[in-house]
């Protein structure tokens, strides 16, 4: 059966199937990793410069959110704008990929903020057997 036919189908054949479920995990593990859910964040009320947000992040390493920026750079979610001015002025804001992503960031967090209660009573259970 051809690719086209396959989806149409609703059956991938297992190689594209395990190509689309590692390039998910991937994007997921940028979307989902715990600093870039707080650049999003940040960056959601506007455009920042680099010690704003670590400011506002606080916690991080100059290190971590330079390769977070970066990352998300890379993957189109955040732009970077440096101007010519002396000093030298970059900032940082979500472009319209990285915007469509606060909606969804915060439904999971309501459902975590939600369910918080649950998850914690299921550990002490689970961690007493």
């Amino acid at each position: 059966m051809n690719t086209a036919a396959a989806t149409q189908a609703g059956d991938l054949p297992a190689s594209e199937d395990h190509n689309n479920c590692r390039a998910l995990g991937q994007i997921l593990d940028r979307i989902g990793d715990k600093w870039t859910i707080m650049v999003v964040g940040v960056l959601s009320r506007g455009p920042l410069r680099f010690n704003q947000m670590m400011r506002e992040i606080g916690g991080v390493s100059h290190r971590m959110l330079t390769l977070t920026l970066r990352s998300l750079e890379r993957d189109g979610l955040v732009s970077r704008t440096a101007y010519a001015t002396i000093p030298p002025k970059v900032e940082y804001a979500l472009t319209d990929a990285g915007r469509s992503l606060i909606e969804p960031l915060r439904v999971l967090s309501d459902w975590a903020i939600d369910n918080r209660p649950v998850i914690e009573k299921a550990r002490a259970g689970f961690d007493n057997r």
